[in-house]
């Protein structure tokens, strides 16, 4: 065996071992199908709105919002992250998502999060809908920092056409974000 392709099956090894492990880390993956996910949005968002009253000007002034209750994310040279979630217009749930992210790079650790998309356009939920899988890029504005700060008033506007906020992080990889976050329509 060359050690070109040696080292290709390792790293298939490693990711699929890694795949498998966020995978079972009650991120919802082979839950109860819509009812399920539904109940965590709707926990997610009275846990949100209780720790950060300014949200709920960001979800009245929003067109729409994607909640993801639970992400888990894991690495130690290679990382993914996974989660599901609800796509919400007009308090009502319009479809399911999953989201995944991978990384390579210096971490090590695991982590679980919640955040929410909120899309303060119609353009920009339009184009989230009707893509086949929509990528979070550098240009997305983060309303909460790590720290867990007050949402700023800057962010309640409708400048910037979607607003991330990321909450309720509990374990050992600090600073998430969500670029290369891939999110997918789903039937649950």
């Amino acid at each position: 065996m060359s050690k070109v392709s040696n080292t290709i099956s390792r790293r298939l090894f490693v990711a699929g071992a890694l795949a498998s492990t966020t995978a079972a880390c009650g991120n919802g993956v082979g839950g109860g199908g819509g009812a399920k996910i539904d109940a965590r949005v709707d926990s997610s968002l009275a846990s949100l709105h209780s720790r950060y009253p300014a949200t709920l000007d960001l979800k009245n002034n929003s067109v729409g919002m994607l909640v993801m209750p639970l992400i888990t994310k894991a690495g130690f040279g290679l990382g993914g992250a996974y989660g599901r979630g609800a796509l919400r217009v007009n308090d009502v749930t319009v479809d399911y998502y999953s989201s995944a992210a991978a990384s390579f790079g210096f971490q090590i650790g695991a982590q679980q999060f919640s955040h929410v998309l909120y899309f303060m356009t119609p353009q920009a939920l339009q184009d989230f809908r009707s893509s086949a899988g929509w990528a979070a890029g550098a240009d997305l504005e983060y309303a909460l920092n790590d720290k867990g700060a007050n949402v700023s008033a800057e962010t309640t506007t409708a400048l910037d056409p979607i607003i991330a906020v990321i909450y309720g992080q509990a374990g050992l990889i600090v600073g998430a974000t969500l670029e290369g976050t891939k999110y997918t329509r789903i039937i649950p």
